[in-house]
């Protein structure tokens, strides 16, 4: 693991301890990452007792009650199988935790709301607006040929609409998920709106001007 030392070895037995007899519960965390390299469970299990309740808050926070607990069994998980991965030249173990819980989070929505868009192309009645996105227009136009649309949106506007029309989150919600100002928010979802305007409107689609 780059820029990662430690003392100490792991028994046989996958047992972790320094060369001094000192248990896991002893090691620093660059220390008890290198014992997981060596594939010491205790070692992953101390880091889960350190670290392990701020990482799900963070997911609970961002994706949910529902998602929380399977985002922080994929974060540890990773950190079983790929270690190397943490480099402390670049932070706390801790930083890092949280770094990937959130990135993990922002995934599932993601993946939700896919779902959910391909889930409403099938649904007989719109659903009612959200934070003035034209929804009626939307889910009218809902089809695999507009979701291909909204998929090739740049990252950031079409995160803001997924979240926004398909999740049903407000642009407070949108803007704390993303990590991003209220304003910015706004800004992207109208922007993205635009593009898919315009390409409803090159496609002949007669209601595309209203989505914006």
């Amino acid at each position: 693991m780059a820029g990662a030392r430690a003392s100490g070895r792991v028994t046989s037995e996958g047992q972790g301890e320094r060369g001094d007899g000192c248990s896991v519960t002893e090691l620093g965390d660059v220390a008890l990452v290198v014992a997981v390299t060596r594939r010491n469970r205790d070692a992953l299990g101390e880091v889960y007792r350190r670290h392990g309740a701020q990482v799900y808050g963070l997911a609970r926070r961002v994706s949910g009650d529902d998602r929380a607990n399977d985002v922080v069994q994929q974060v540890f998980l990773e950190m079983w199988e790929k270690p190397h991965r943490y480099n402390p030249d670049r932070g706390s173990l801790r930083t890092f935790l949280l770094t990937q819980a959130h990135g993990r989070s922002i995934d599932r929505l993601r993946s939700d709301g896919a779902r959910r868009a391909r889930e409403a192309a099938c649904a007989p009645v719109a659903r009612t607006a959200v934070v003035g996105v034209d929804t009626t227009v939307l889910a009218g136009s809902a089809s695999d040929k507009v979701w291909r649309h909204v998929n090739v949106l740049p990252d950031g506007q079409r995160d803001a609409i997924v979240l926004a029309y398909f999740e049903g989150y407000t642009y407070r919600d949108v803007a704390d998920l993303l990590g991003e100002p209220e304003g910015t928010i706004k800004s992207r979802i109208r922007a993205g709106l635009t593009r898919l305007r315009l390409a409803l409107y090159d496609e002949g689609h007669e209601s595309a001007g209203s989505l914006v």
